[in-house]
């Protein structure tokens, strides 16, 4: 399996593109969230898929940040379907309210002849908490994580051999995610900025962590490996050095910090 991040950055980042992501197995591909808009498709090339590849989708919550990629790959994929240059089925799971908002704006920006597709070839599935898929050849089991903003989804994906990888979303984690987090050999956690300039970013007030935070997290939670995504684009530069330092200092794991395009080998 591997990771490749399509994009690592928060909301407003200008330097980098915001947090989305591909997951791969045995050339099995899962789209996580989509970004803020048709920069997907240039990144999906760039990291060297074709777009058409993204038969599983999962899309975490209704942010414009992670949602509005999502539209353009809907609008993508039926109108090639349309024009019978896609061949096959694809899937979109999100919770209900993510479904119905994808559902509605479908309808409203595209043709009838392009919506019609959706519900025969386009599967747009509404997932609860707990509930479990099979994505990309991997048990994949869904879970609310208690967001006070925005409903949103994590997921944990069986990786076999009694290892697991653990998506918190974009928020702080929470104890309802405990039995999912803990022991994973791959987490995945947001960090806004840096403990040391919290002050400058303000990430408590606008519910997130910091590198500081995650570290903690990690080591109490005995992972492994520990993704830190979803950052300021201000230390673009020297991101990599400046959030491992920090982490480091509370997780005795492997810290990634990585930059767009990268890929991860799991």
């Amino acid at each position: 399996m591997k990771i490749t991040m399509l994009g690592t950055g928060n909301a407003l980042v200008t330097e980098c593109y915001n947090t989305c992501f591909v997951l791969e197995n045995e050339k099995k591909c899962l789209l996580v969230d989509g970004g803020g808009g048709n920069t997907v498709l240039r990144q999906l090339k760039l990291a060297g898929y074709d777009w058409m590849d993204m038969r599983q989708i999962f899309v975490t919550h209704k942010h414009v940040d992670h949602l509005m990629g999502i539209v353009w790959m809907i609008r993508m994929i039926c109108q090639y379907m349309r024009q019978g240059q896609y061949q096959g089925e694809a899937w979109i799971y999100g919770h209900d309210e993510v479904i119905a908002l994808l559902k509605d704006m479908a309808g409203k920006l595209l043709s009838g002849k392009e919506t019609c597709f959706i519900g025969s070839r386009l599967h747009m599935e509404t997932v609860r908490d707990g509930e479990k898929k099979t994505l990309i050849g991997k048990e994949t089991t869904f879970f609310d994580i208690g967001s006070t903003k925005a409903k949103q989804y994590g997921f944990c994906m069986d990786m076999g051999d009694g290892e697991k990888l653990t998506c918190c979303g974009d928020e702080p984690y929470s104890d309802c995610e405990e039995i999912y987090a803990r022991n994973s050999k791959w987490l995945l956690h947001e960090a806004f900025c840096l403990y040391d300039e919290a002050e400058l970013f303000h990430p408590y007030e606008k519910h997130h962590s910091t590198a500081k935070d995650a570290g903690e997290l990690a080591e109490k939670l005995g992972v492994k490996n520990l993704i830190l995504y979803h950052t300021e684009d201000k230390n673009i530069l020297k991101r990599r050095e400046l959030y491992t330092a920090e982490g480091k200092k509370y997780f005795h794991g492997n810290i990634y910090v990585p930059e767009d395009l990268e890929t991860i080998e799991l």
